[in-house]
């Protein structure tokens, strides 16, 4: 599964002796994968800031994680011909051990195996400025994402609309890349050359018709240029000022005329259009790859120091000074499992509701600074990490 369990328990050795039932049990039971989850010593500040901060984490996480899944949305559009390489364009590269920096490090292992970055975010800064430059890195990460894949969207969509052109039945798609200037009479006062759509039911009764559909139509001047589905594209010359009568009588025999007047100046326009579009496309797409997925990593690794950061403050707010607590990370076996082990989990932690409730941060009130209102509350400290960011 890629789902997480971020919880916290008190250091003392009472709830250290529950981590290892909770290991025990869950080991046995094959509920769930532990490791521990090691968190720096910040520095605490006043426990108000730390319910400000509390606050404002809630909101970054949830902005990290919609980019992230924006940013993972934006590579499978993008690399729309090859979607099953998503996966391995979607890793936390660097971030670990420095010797790992250059390896391709998937999502799971960089949770599981997730160290603090001292040199990006400094734990002996007060956590307002480590969250202010989380907060910074994410915001300038997403104008940017906003802004290259708007120029990428746009350029996309043009191409597309182009493209469409030249789909479609006879009726609808553009004629530029099917006629050329020898199917036409051209630069004549008097002549001029039309496109008729024939059924194929009716190619035998055209080629019988066509010249007295109207008079002044030039003989055995009909040639099939292209064929659909449906039909044929057919050419005819006659003179210009039976046009329309031509149209009329053409209509009633359900031969349809195709407005079309050959422009060999808009035709080359058109072509040089889809070459350059094509060619910008391709130039586009490895620099914004590229961009995406840097900048995907960068995001996903401050996500899960925010998810980190949460469980300082969380712990700090629910279990009190001095700061003794123990993170574990949990990785469900399986999505049946999910039950069983969030009752295990609160059979072994049930004592701790005692120590929630004689604090001042009384569980059963509404306080924003812990977003109760928003989630179950445990006796544990919890946050939720779910790596399926393509669903």
């Amino acid at each position: 599964m890629s789902e997480f369990w971020l919880i916290s328990a008190p250091g003392d050795k009472e709830n250290l002796q529950a981590l290892e039932r909770m290991n025990t049990v869950t080991s046995k039971s094959n509920l769930s994968y532990n490791t521990k989850f090691p968190i720096p010593d910040f520095k605490v500040g006043t426990l108000d800031s730390l319910v400000g901060l509390s606050d404002e984490l809630g909101k970054l996480d949830t902005f990290a994680e919609s980019l992230i899944k924006r940013m993972a949305q934006s590579v499978v559009e993008v690399m729309e011909d090859s979607k099953g390489k998503v996966p391995e364009n979607l890793l936390a590269n660097g971030g670990l051990k420095e010797k790992l920096k250059c390896l391709k490090i998937d999502l799971t292992s960089f949770v599981t195996h997730f160290e603090w970055d001292m040199a990006k975010y400094p734990a002996k800064q007060p956590l307002v400025s480590v969250v202010d430059t989380l907060a910074k890195q994410l915001a300038q990460i997403e104008t940017d994402l906003k802004s290259r894949t708007a120029a990428y969207n746009t350029l996309k969509t043009n191409l597309e609309n182009l493209e469409k052109k030249s789909m479609g039945n006879l009726f609808t798609r553009t004629l530029s890349d099917i006629v050329s200037k020898e199917d036409f009479v051209l630069d004549s006062e008097y002549l001029v050359t039309l496109l008729v759509i024939v059924p194929k039911p009716s190619y035998a009764q055209w080629q019988k018709t066509y010249e007295s559909l109207s008079d002044m139509v030039v003989p055995r001047s009909t040639k099939l240029i292209a064929e659909d589905n449906e039909g044929g594209l057919f050419t005819v010359t006659l003179f210009r000022k039976v046009i329309d009568d031509f149209k009329t009588k053409a209509k009633e025999n359900k031969f349809t005329v195709r407005e079309f007047y050959y422009d060999e100046k808009e035709i080359k326009r058109e072509r040089e259009e889809l070459s350059r579009l094509l060619s910008d496309k391709k130039q586009q797409y490895g620099p914004l790859l590229r961009w995406l997925k840097v900048n995907f990593s960068e995001a996903f690794i401050a996500w899960i120091h925010i998810k980190a950061l949460r469980v300082f403050v969380e712990s700090v707010l629910r279990y009190g000074l001095p700061v003794n607590f123990q993170a574990v990370l949990l990785q469900p076996h399986k999505k049946s499992s999910t039950k069983r082990l969030r009752e295990v989990l609160n059979s072994v932690f049930r004592h701790l509701d005692q120590v929630a409730a004689a604090s001042v941060l009384d569980a059963s009130v509404d306080i924003p600074g812990l977003q109760l209102g928003n989630q179950d509350y445990f006796p544990y400290v919890y946050f939720h990490i779910d790596l399926s960011l393509l669903d």
